[in-house]
C-alpha cells in the first residue's frame, strides 16, 4: 500500500514538472515568433518564417521587405506608399502606381505628394499646370486666373509715331477670362511689348499736314513783321524825340 502511495506521487511530481517545463518552453516560442517586430499580431493564421498569412477582420496584410526577406504583416492603416484595398477574401495594402506620391486614395488617385510637390487631380507636379497656380499652405495646385489667347502684334510706334526714328515698340495684349477665387493668386501678365523696326525713318507728310505746316510757317512770317514795323516804328519815335 505504501508502495503504491509512493509511485503515484512520483508520477504527480514527474507530471507536475513535465507541465511547467511545457508551459515555459510554449512561452519562450510565443516570444520567439513575435522577435523584434510582432508580426503575429493580428493574425487569423501565422507562418513563423513568412509571419502573417491572412489577418482578421477589418486589418489589412501588408507584405513588409528586409532585405531578400519578406513577412506579411497585419495593420490597422496602410504604410506612406500605400493604401488599403478592401475585398471579401482579405484586406490587403496595395502600391500606389503615381509616381512622386506619398499617400492615396487608390492606385490612379493620389491624395498627398512627396514633399516639393503640388497635388492637382490626383496626380503629383513640380509645378502647377497653366491656368492653376500653387498653395504652399496646402502644396496643391487652386484654381487660378484664366487668361484668353494673345493677340496679334501692333503697329511698331516711338513717341505716338509711326515714323522719324529707326526703332521703336510693338505691343500684344490677352484679356482676363476668368478671375481668380482668391486674391493673393496672380494673374500672368496680359501685355508685353518688344523692340521692332520702323518701316520708315524719313516721315513723308500728306496734305493736310503740308497745309497745317503752311499756314504755321505763314502765321510766323507774320508775327515776324508785325514785330519788325513795330520796332522800326519805336525807332523812329525815339529819333524825333531826341530832336
Amino acid at each position: 500500500m505504501q508502495f503504491r502511495l509512493f509511485s503515484f506521487a512520483l508520477i504527480v511530481l514527474n507530471c507536475m514538472e513535465y507541465s511547467h517545463c511545457q508551459s515555459h518552453r510554449w512561452k519562450r516560442n510565443k516570444r520567439a515568433s513575435y522577435g523584434p517586430y510582432p508580426i503575429c499580431k493580428g493574425c487569423s493564421v501565422c507562418s513563423k518564417d513568412n509571419g502573417c498569412l491572412s489577418c482578421q477582420p477589418r486589418l489589412f496584410l501588408f507584405l513588409r521587405r528586409e532585405g531578400m526577406r519578406q513577412y506579411g504583416e497585419c495593420l490597422h492603416a496602410c504604410p506612406s506608399g500605400f493604401y488599403g484595398l478592401r475585398a471579401p477574401e482579405m484586406n490587403i495594402c496595395s502600391r500606389c502606381r503615381i509616381e512622386n506620391c506619398d499617400s492615396c486614395f487608390s492606385k490612379d488617385f493620389c491624395t498627398k505628394c512627396k514633399s516639393g510637390f503640388y497635388l492637382h487631380k490626383g496626380r503629383c507636379f513640380e509645378e502647377c499646370p497653366e491656368g492653376f497656380a500653387p498653395l504652399e499652405d496646402s502644396m496643391e495646385c487652386g484654381e487660378g486666373c484664366e487668361v484668353g489667347p494673345w493677340s496679334e502684334w501692333g503697329t511698331c510706334t516711338r513717341r505716338n509715331r509711326t515714323c522719324g526714328f529707326k526703332w521703336g515698340l510693338e505691343t500684344r495684349t490677352r484679356h482676363i477670362v476668368k478671375k481668380p477665387p482668391k486674391d493673393t493668386i496672380p494673374c500672368p501678365t496680359i501685355a508685353e511689348s518688344r523692340r521692332c523696326k520702323m518701316a520708315m525713318r524719313h516721315c513723308t507728310k500728306d496734305k493736310k499736314q503740308r497745309t497745317k505746316d503752311q499756314k504755321k510757317k505763314t502765321n510766323n512770317k507774320q508775327r515776324l513783321r508785325v514785330r519788325a514795323q513795330k520796332q522800326h516804328s519805336d525807332h523812329l519815335a525815339t529819333g524825333r524825340a531826341s530832336q
